[in-house]
């Protein structure tokens, strides 16, 4: 750095341009009078006292007489640190301007696009350590392994956690060890093509990415219970429902918990056709007011929309109309809808068998 750019920098660092001029030449001075000093550089002689005063009191010099006013370096040690420190400033003010630009604050948004990946992955993060109902998880080997310490918060915390796995690229995931998934899923399904990264947590909150291969880079952070629901049937139709399991943690005896309706029904709609009694626990809320709710009792009936022969397995698809369960507790009869219901009087958040008889 030569003796202008040093000056500059000084400058930058809050030095007027008569400081940075005085004390670059009483560097190279060491000591000089006031006045040999203004002979030395650019300040005049009417205010080299008044820029001797002001480079004192930042603790630049330190100055004495000697018949006259004298002048002199201080040790550059405070200097430099201080220099250092709005350096340091100045780097980390740096980069919060880069991630400000390339990452919006997504907390303050329904939906907000950004740029990269890893902002995404760790919305993701946040979202997931903080579940408490339900986490569905479209991602690669690596990617589930880089989320499982937040998915084991999650499983801890009583979530429920469904996970479909897939290739990075084209190549098949044939090492599925189960003991990575126990304690951070409860069911895994391999889905064997390249597919975006997806997450839909508590059911208000999605992150979404396409394909590393794909032409066009971003991502989709969404904190906002209608457009979740988008994300959550794009997860069941394309990602989860016709692919192959290759874990579960779901118990085959009661108590059973299900987080979606569509599945509850699926597997108890025969239970009911054979004469079985089914008591359930509904964690969910009042569709009229939005308040938490808990029903315990006998599921007597079960109405969707679609239309199917009484021993066949209803697929996902077909029930992707209304579906309501009908619960007799405590002498009243109560309907029970899923995720965005409106037409029941409760919307079931969890629904678990807690016997069969």
């Amino acid at each position: 750095m030569d003796t202008a750019e040093l000056r500059t920098a000084l400058r930058n660092a809050g030095l007027s341009q008569y400081q940075s001029e005085a004390y670059v030449a009483l560097l190279q001075l060491g000591a000089a009078s006031a006045t040999e000093l203004a002979d030395a550089c650019a300040v005049p002689t009417a205010r080299i006292y008044d820029v001797l005063r002001d480079l004192e009191s930042k603790g630049y010099i330190e100055t004495y007489e000697q018949d006259n006013l004298h002048a002199r370096a201080c040790d550059p040690k405070s200097v430099m640190e201080a220099l250092k420190s709005r350096a340091a400033q100045l780097d980390e003010a740096a980069g919060e301007i880069e991630s400000r630009w390339e990452e919006p604050a997504v907390d303050r948004h329904m939906l907000s696009i950004v740029k990269r990946f890893e902002t995404v992955f760790n919305r993701t993060k946040e979202l997931i350590r903080d579940a408490k109902s339900e986490v569905q998880l479209s991602a690669t080997p690596e990617q589930f392994e880089a989320l499982r310490p937040s998915l084991m918060e999650a499983y801890e915390n009583g979530a429920l956690i469904k996970v479909s796995l897939h290739p990075e690229h084209e190549e098949e995931i044939t090492d599925v060890d189960e003991a990575q998934f126990r304690g951070a899923a409860s069911e895994v399904r391999h889905r064997t093509l390249p597919t975006p990264f997806v997450a839909i947590i508590d059911r208000t909150g999605a992150c979404f990415a396409p394909h590393a291969d794909s032409v066009n880079q971003y991502g989709v952070l969404v904190d906002d219970y209608t457009l979740t629901y988008v994300f959550h049937w794009y997860f069941q139709t394309a990602l989860w429902e016709v692919w192959d399991v290759v874990y579960s943690a779901q118990t085959t005896e009661p108590p059973i918990a299900y987080t979606d309706i569509r599945h509850f029904v699926q597997d108890v709609e025969p239970l009911l056709q054979d004469g079985k009694r089914v008591i359930t626990h509904v964690d969910g809320v009042e569709t009229d007011n939005r308040e938490p709710v808990e029903v315990v009792g006998e599921l007597t009936d079960i109405h969707y929309t679609a239309v199917s022969a009484p021993k066949d397995t209803l697929s996902f698809s077909e029930l992707a109309g209304q579906v309501c369960l009908t619960v007799e507790s405590e002498g009243e009869t109560l309907t029970i809808g899923g995720w965005g219901a409106l037409l029941e009087e409760i919307e079931a958040n969890r629904i678990t068998i807690e016997s069969i008889s």
